[in-house]
C-alpha cells in the first residue's frame, strides 16, 4: 500500500446560515472552493485522478454535483468527480476514499471536499402531491385528468421545509444531545468551559496568521463569522437553553454550533506524484474508522459513534488515546465533546490533554457547515 499524503487545503469563511451567503448555492460554493484550491496549489487543467465531495442539504438538481463543481474549477475536464453523504462526517469520508484509492493505486492524486448551506435549502411539494402530478401526466382521457385534479386540496400546495431532524425519533442532534448530557451527568459550567476554550484559541490562531492562506476571501468575507475573542463564563453562563426550556436544559446558543453555511477541500496524493509535481507534503493519511450506534432501540447517544470509532481505530493501529502530541475533536456541541471524553474514561482509555485539543480553535468557535465541516478539520492539521 502507499503512502498518501496531504498537500494542503483551502475553505471558504463559515458563517451563519441566511445571512452572507443568501441565494448562494451548493454549487456556486463548491466550485468557488475547488476553483481556489486550483489556483492555490497550481493545479490549472491538471488530471487528476478523482475527486469526491459532498452535501447534507442539497437539492435534488445537485445530483451530479460534484461533477459539475469539476468542470467549473479549472481542472482538467476529465477529471472525474463523485457525490458522497455522511452526515456530519460527509467530507471525512471523502478524504478516507480517496486516501483509500491512493493508497491502493487506483488513482496517485485527488481532492476530498465537502459543502452545505442551509441558506438554499429545497422547499419541496408534499409527497403525495408528488405522487398526484405523476398520475396526472400518466392520464389517457380528460375525465381520468379531472379525477386526478378534484382530488387536489389547498395544502397539497404548501411546501415543506426540509429540517435537520432524526427521522425514526424526530428530535433535532440538539435535543438528542441534550439527553446525552443528561445520561453522562455533564454540566453547564463545564459545556461553556470548552465553549470558552474553543473561541480563545481559534482567536489566537487568527491573531497569529494561521487561517491567512486556508480562508479565501468569499462573497466580500475574509474571516469566519463566529469568533469571540471577548466572549468570557459570565457572558456565556447568562444564555438560555435553546432545546430543553426546562430546569434540566444546559445546552445554550453559546455551547452548541449555530447553522452554518461554508464549504472545504484538501487535495491528497502519492508521495511521487507530490515530487513530480512540485507539491510539499504537510502530513500523511494513517487510517481512518466509521461506526455506528443504536440510538432508536438501545438508547444509545446519537452522537456517540465517534466514540467506538476511535476506539477500534487504536487498537487496530496498536496507539493509546495519549499517544498524539494534538487532538482536532469535532465540537458540533460541548456536551457532546464532554460526554465523548467521558466515555473514554469509562472504558479505560485515559484522558486527553485539553491544551493539546483543537489547538487552534474547533467548530463552537469557528462553525460547523455540515458536509463540510470535517475538510476544515484535514486543513487544520495539515
Amino acid at each position: 500500500m502507499k503512502k498518501v499524503a496531504v498537500l494542503g487545503g483551502i475553505r471558504t469563511p463559515f458563517v451563519r446560515s441566511f445571512t452572507h451567503y443568501r441565494a448562494t448555492t451548493n454549487q456556486e460554493i463548491l466550485t468557488a472552493v475547488l476553483s481556489n484550491l486550483v489556483e492555490k496549489k497550481n493545479l490549472k487543467s491538471k488530471l487528476l485522478g478523482d475527486v469526491a465531495a459532498g452535501a447534507v442539504i442539497k437539492h435534488a438538481a445537485d445530483w451530479n454535483l460534484t461533477r459539475e463543481c469539476v468542470l467549473g474549477s479549472g481542472l482538467h475536464p476529465a477529471t472525474p468527480g463523485y457525490n458522497v453523504q455522511r452526515a456530519c462526517g460527509t467530507s471525512l469520508e471523502t478524504t478516507l476514499q480517496i486516501a483509500l484509492k491512493i493508497a491502493s493505486s487506483q488513482i496517485d492524486s485527488g481532492i476530498a471536499a465537502g459543502v452545505d448551506t442551509n441558506s438554499d435549502a429545497p422547499a419541496v411539494l408534499r409527497r403525495q402531491m408528488g405522487w398526484k402530478l405523476i398520475d396526472l401526466a400518466m392520464a389517457k382521457t380528460t375525465l381520468d385528468k379531472m379525477k386526478i385534479i378534484s382530488q387536489i386540496r389547498p395544502k397539497d400546495f404548501f411546501p415543506e421545509i426540509l429540517g435537520v431532524k432524526e427521522p425514526r425519533t424526530g428530535l433535532t442532534m440538539g435535543e438528542h444531545c441534550e439527553l446525552m448530557v443528561q445520561e453522562f451527568k455533564i454540566p453547564r459550567e463545564e459545556q461553556d468551559q470548552l465553549a470558552y476554550e474553543s473561541h480563545q484559541k481559534a482567536a489566537g490562531a487568527y491573531a497569529e496568521g494561521f487561517y491567512n492562506d486556508l480562508i479565501f476571501d468569499f462573497k466580500g468575507i475574509k474571516k469566519d463569522a463566529f469568533v469571540r475573542a471577548d466572549t468570557s463564563l459570565e457572558k456565556l453562563g447568562k444564555l438560555k437553553p435553546v432545546f430543553e426550556k426546562s430546569e434540566k436544559g444546559t445546552l445554550t446558543a453559546g455551547n452548541s454550533t449555530p447553522l452554518t453555511d461554508g464549504g472545504a477541500a484538501v487535495l491528497l496524493s502519492s508521495e511521487e506524484w507530490a515530487e513530480k509535481n512540485n507539491q510539499k507534503i504537510l502530513a500523511y493519511f494513517k487510517d481512518a474508522q466509521a461506526t455506528a450506534v443504536d440510538f432508536v432501540g438501545a438508547k444509545e447517544g446519537l452522537l456517540m459513534a465517534p466514540t467506538v470509532a476511535v476506539k477500534k481505530l487504536l487498537e487496530r493501529n496498536n496507539l493509546k488515546l495519549t499517544d498524539f502530541d494534538f487532538y482536532e475533536v469535532h465540537e458540533a456541541f460541548a456536551g457532546q465533546v464532554l460526554c465523548t471524553f467521558k466515555a473514554w474514561e469509562d472504558w479505560g482509555m485515559g484522558k486527553i490533554d485539553r491544551a493539546k485539543l483543537n489547538v487552534k480553535g474547533g467548530s463552537l468557535a469557528l462553525g460547523h457547515p455540515f458536509g463540510g465541516n470535517r475538510g476544515q478539520s484535514s486543513n487544520n492539521n495539515g
